[in-house]
């Protein structure tokens, strides 16, 4: 099973359990957004409307996954990049195209298993990555052809 952000891959290592993270608000989602209004007379409106991108992927360790103190440092560093686009691949195949959902608190929060003053890089850490999908980026322009 493989569970990647980019080409970053966060189950590389099986006997950490990195394709156990686990997305915690999966099924938080409502893919129909309503609005109930009255009009005048007092009539209820309703009105409602498919969102397209939005939803939130909250990965967490929650005990069944660990990661190296390097992996950590590996996602904050994609996560300092500004508006960056990343594809997230999930242990059941399924893709989305996920920035980083800052307004929902700390994007990589990492917490050790064990204790120590200085850790190396391979001190191991439960992790939680907060995403939210967005729309996928857009193609590259294609580059003019040489005049002959």
């Amino acid at each position: 099973m493989q569970l990647t952000l980019d080409d970053l891959d966060l189950a590389d290592n099986p006997a950490l359990g990195g394709e156990q993270m686990e997305w915690v608000d999966e099924f938080d989602w409502n893919s129909i957004e309503q609005e109930q209004d009255r009009s005048l007379t007092g009539a209820l409106i309703v009105q409602e409307g498919v969102k397209l991108y939005g939803r939130p992927i909250t990965l967490s360790s929650n005990g069944g996954a660990w990661f190296t103190l390097a992996k950590v440092r590996a996602l904050q560093t994609m996560a300092s990049v500004r508006g960056a686009v990343h594809l997230l691949t999930l242990p059941t195949g399924e893709q989305h195209y996920v920035t980083w959902n800052r307004v929902a608190g700390a994007v990589v929060q990492a917490t050790p298993v064990h204790r120590t003053v200085a850790p190396d890089d391979d001190w191991l850490h439960q992790l939680t990555l907060r995403l939210i999908t967005v729309a996928p980026p857009p193609d590259p322009e294609p580059e003019p052809d040489p005049e002959p």
